[in-house]
């Protein structure tokens, strides 16, 4: 894919814009190896590929310029607005649903928020679309100040995008690079945002993660419930659930489900989608999976660290645990080597590297783990 942005210099956040397809999937593949290379005997399956473009269900925009053009993309160095609404790899819904945002922006006259002296209102356009082409609208202030503005002008919004599913306002008043605050204030339609993947409906809260590749993202899901089903197992835990993807998916009759998730928020979710499904035996509860302490009761553990890994003590605890089977989904290979050598108990049967981050040199990698006889 070529990019206008990256072609002009303006944006070089794709670090393999322009780069054949088949090739950065070559080169994401031998950087894998090359990691997991103290594993001679695993066997490699074919990798999952993406589109090239349009493939990010998720927008993370920054806003720059003024209330009457505004500007959505990033900063330049000079903490200037670069609009990037045009931006190839996110998906055909978000980038048409940024000319009402922007236009919405200025007839509520919510002034961007300048970095350099700190003023202004709006910092962040937070933009996810559902498998349904539905969406969440997530705008970051700093105050309150245009609330009751928006609220005045928000009706003309909803009929330029009535797929708006959930409009909300976080709010962020310190000046520090974060994406986002602590407080949420529901503007309109529902708590969450419903991530259909066949069968299942994932419920998204404004501050919960969800993967940005939702067609990627069903693949991890898939080879995890294959791969599960491979060892029958009975009882399964799922570590860092989130809004229980790996969990509701490799969830049966017959199998006794446990996701632990440090999010009250994206456990409730879970929760919901577990109820709707009427899954039984399925179960969330809030927790610090790095305190757990497993046991032989079960069958399979699966494990969705983010990029720090696991850590030093959940892989004392995976390692003394006995635990027949551990499914290890990863986005940063470096972590993942250094947790499969602190648990030499357990060989890598097979690996499968998902390309969730086309352009980039990111991607997932997903490993089966058994435990040494």
């Amino acid at each position: 894919m070529q990019c206008g942005y990256f072609d002009q210099g303006l944006c070089r956040s794709c670090t393999f814009m322009g780069t054949p397809y088949n090739d950065q999937l070559a080169d994401k593949m031998s950087h894998a190896r090359s990691l997991l290379a103290a594993w001679p005997d695993a066997i490699w399956l074919p990798p999952m590929q993406s589109r090239p473009d349009g493939f990010r269900n998720k927008a993370k925009m920054v806003v720059g310029g003024t209330a009457e053009q505004p500007t959505l993309g990033i900063l330049d160095a000079s903490q200037q607005g670069i609009d990037l609404t045009g931006c190839g790899i996110l998906s055909p819904g978000l980038r048409s649903a940024f000319a009402p945002i922007a236009a919405f922006i200025t007839r509520a006259r919510i002034t961007p928020y300048d970095v350099p002296t700190r003023r202004g209102e709006l910092k962040h356009v937070l933009l996810t679309e559902s498998p349904d082409g539905e969406l969440m609208l997530r705008f970051v202030l700093r105050s309150t100040e245009a609330l009751g503005r928006m609220r005045k002008h928000l009706p003309s919004l909803l009929a330029e995008l009535p797929n708006l599913s959930v409009v909300t306002v976080n709010l962020l008043p310190e000046h520090k690079a974060v994406l986002e605050g602590d407080q949420e204030i529901l503007l309109s339609g529902d708590e969450t945002l419903a991530m259909r993947l066949g069968d299942l409906v994932l419920h998204l809260r404004p501050a919960s993660f969800f993967q940005t590749n939702t067609e990627i993202a069903s693949g991890l899901y898939s080879q995890a419930r294959q791969w599960i089903d491979e060892v029958e197992a009975q009882s399964v835990w799922d570590l860092y659930c989130g809004v229980g993807g790996f969990a509701l998916h490799v969830a049966t009759p017959g199998r006794s489900v446990h996701g632990v998730e440090v999010s009250a928020p994206a456990v409730a979710s879970a929760q919901l989608s577990a109820f709707e499904a009427a899954l039984e035996d399925v179960t969330f509860a809030v927790g610090d999976a790095t305190t757990l302490v497993a046991g032989a009761t079960q069958d399979a553990i699966i494990v969705n660290p983010p990029r720090r890994g696991l850590g030093d003590a959940l892989c004392a605890t995976l390692e003394a645990s006995g635990v027949p089977t551990i499914i290890y989904s990863s986005c940063n290979a470096l972590s993942l080597a250094r947790d499969l050598a602190a648990m030499p108990a357990y060989a890598p049967q097979r690996i499968r590297l998902f390309d969730m981050f086309p352009q980039t040199d990111h991607y997932e990698v997903m490993v089966l783990l058994t435990r040494r006889s």
